[in-house]
């Protein structure tokens, strides 16, 4: 780097201008604190009450507080806006203490009334249920007696009362709004009204999310400055721009890529257990709220038969083997071994192993005879031609579609595939216009939230809105299993319907639970020491159910004075014939100039 330097004669001395660079001046500000997070999955929304995937959901832990939330430590209900709570006898009524000094970034109050209205929102408008209905499903009423005071009645026992993952808005913002599928409101998020430990400052669709650290938030301020979350299309550019150090954390790496980055200086790697599912749905005739048909799913996958054939027939080992290097475990039920007290995995008379043979005589007696091609036809004549969508931009579902494309092929069923982008996935996999389709969800340390994705109640209205489903899946029995365990207080009861409703769920083969992913992760431990890890010590980093990773993020002592930072700073020292002159009048300015913008890197 070259510095100009300034050279005066003072009196009958020479004066030599010697820089000495990495020190402030009281006039200069240290340059901020950046943390890049590299996206490689699409957001849905920024509206709290609307946002469903993975990277939406986070946006919001980012911004709201919430009553209370998953401790870093051990993932169990931990205070936060509330600080600490309280049932009756009877278990059916909830009195939270809402902290004080607690405040919205346009300096209003945080209250109990905020809390309040964002529940009874949800109660009276079937669009705000659309992300986390479940919570308050069972609600009878919610009110504010006064600022520090929530109460929630329940209709019957409600066992994650002390763990409602619902972000908590300012009523003042969002009261005034009728239409929360505006997609306006998605905008609101970056003009609108936070309390949480970061702000929104900039938002760019499938861009960027850029926020600002809040100074203000009642644990204290994250110790970095400025938090970007920058999308790309896929993960191999996202582990270039990592090895660049355009981005300082990436998350979601396939195995062959977190084996790359062994031992490439400045990098580090975290490997911890996922709390994520990876699945293939299947398209059994799905319904809306109405019972009404919906979608174009292919009539053959109406019969159990046909689905239990094409479960038997995809081998979830290849899978943990062979797409994920052995980073990962065995699918059964949908809430992982992470959480290992309700982990259900199927008894091995009831487990559905890996048989091509045996599928093929499951069909065969099920009257899907081959043709001359190989390919079966339904009685009527109508070919077994299968569609199976999924995510273009992940290594995962590339190699998952080509193995099934395989096996299905080899018990008499066409497949094509359709891999499309994160949006479109989307809208086809709500609308029902698909046939097979890899999926996966991030699960929350209470199981309701990973059984509620399965219930009647899950599934959208007549226009598409008003719940988030996985399946689609509508069954009685089921329903009856999931309400038991949501009105169970004892956690080995509860446990035991919560296994159950999985075995019931695993039965009608409306879905196969491939594997459960570790979190592979990487980050420049040149530019930060630490982040916060959840569980302690050996959680991931950014598949949480918290902020507590880039809340905790450490920048390292190196990065604070890197140029690539911001501007070096200088002080000018004279020396020469004497130690110190104080210029006075119409002495001699001496210029500084730090590194200029366009020499930033």
């Amino acid at each position: 780097m070259r510095i100009k330097r300034v050279f005066a004669v003072v009196m009958a001395g020479t004066l030599a201008v010697l820089p000495l660079a990495g020190t402030a001046t009281a006039q200069q500000q240290a340059p901020p604190k950046v943390l890049r997070v590299a996206l490689t999955t699409g957001i849905d929304h920024l509206n709290p009450f609307t946002a469903s995937l993975a990277a939406s959901t986070q946006v919001g832990r980012f911004i709201y507080e919430f009553l209370t939330i998953p401790s870093q430590d051990k993932a169990q209900a931990a205070p936060a806006l509330a600080e600490s709570w309280s049932t009756s006898p009877d278990k059916l009524t909830w009195t939270f203490k809402i902290r004080q000094g607690a405040k919205w970034s346009d300096g209003k109050p945080v209250t109990a009334k905020d809390a309040a209205f964002t529940f009874n929102r949800m109660l009276t408008d079937p669009t705000a249920r659309t992300a986390n209905g479940n919570y308050v499903a069972n609600f009878e009423t919610v009110s504010a007696p006064d600022d520090t005071t929530l109460v929630v009645k329940t209709k019957t026992v409600q066992a994650t009362m002390d763990l409602l993952d619902v972000p908590i808005v300012p009523e003042h913002i969002w009261a005034p709004i009728k239409d929360l599928s505006d997609p306006k409101t998605d905008t609101m998020a970056v003009v609108g009204v936070n309390d949480g430990p970061y702000r929104i400052t900039d938002y760019k669709q499938n861009e960027y999310v850029k926020f600002t650290a809040n100074k203000d938030y009642w644990r204290g301020a994250p110790k970095v400055d400025e938090l970007q979350l920058l999308v790309f299309k896929d993960v191999e550019a996202a582990v270039n721009a990592l090895k660049q150090g355009e981005v300082d954390v990436i998350n979601r790496l396939t195995p062959t890529q977190f084996g790359a980055l062994k031992d490439q200086p400045g990098i580090t790697l975290n490997k911890a257990p996922g709390r994520r599912y990876n699945e293939i749905n299947l398209n059994f005739g799905v319904q809306n709220s109405e019972n009404k048909p919906i979608g174009n799913g292919s009539p053959v996958l109406k019969d159990v038969r046909v689905r239990q054939a094409i479960a038997q027939a995809i081998d979830p080992k290849t899978v943990v083997d062979k797409v994920m290097g052995g980073y990962g475990q065995l699918g059964g039920g949908v809430v992982p071994p992470i959480y290992a007290a309700y982990h259900w995995d199927p008894a091995p008379g009831e487990a559905r192993t890996f048989d091509l043979a045996a599928a093929n005589a499951a069909l065969d007696a099920a009257g899907y005879p081959k043709g001359r091609d190989g390919i079966r036809t339904a009685p009527g004549g109508a070919r077994l031609d299968l569609r199976l969508t999924g995510h273009a931009n992940r290594a995962f579902d590339q190699r998952v579609a080509q193995y099934v494309s395989g096996w299905l092929h080899d018990i008499g069923i066409s497949v094509k595939q359709e891999l499309v982008s994160d949006d479109e996935l989307n809208d086809r996999t709500n609308a029902g216009n698909y046939d097979l389709a890899i999926s996966g969800y991030a699960t929350n340390p209470d199981p309701d939230y990973a059984l509620a994705l399965h219930t009647c109640s899950a599934r959208p209205n007549a226009d598409g809105k008003g719940a988030t489903t996985d399946t689609f899946f509508c069954d009685p029995q089921y329903d009856e299993l999931y309400a038991k365990q949501l009105s169970d207080t004892d956690p080995a009861s509860r446990a035991g319907y919560v296994k159950q409703a999985q075995a019931r769920l695993y039965s009608q083969a409306v879905n196969v639970v491939l594997d459960y992913d570790n979190s592979l992760e990487a980050y420049r431990s040149d530019r930060f020491s630490s982040f916060g890890k959840q569980p302690q010590p050996e959680g991931s980093i950014l598949e949480q159910t918290g902020y507590w990773g880039v809340y905790g993020a450490v920048p390292a002592e190196a990065s604070a004075s890197s140029g690539d930072s911001g501007s070096n700073t200088v002080v000018w020292i004279i020396v020469g014939a004497v130690v110190l002159v104080v210029v006075v009048g119409t002495g001699i300015a001496l210029s500084r100039r730090g590194k200029s913008s366009d020499d930033r890197e």
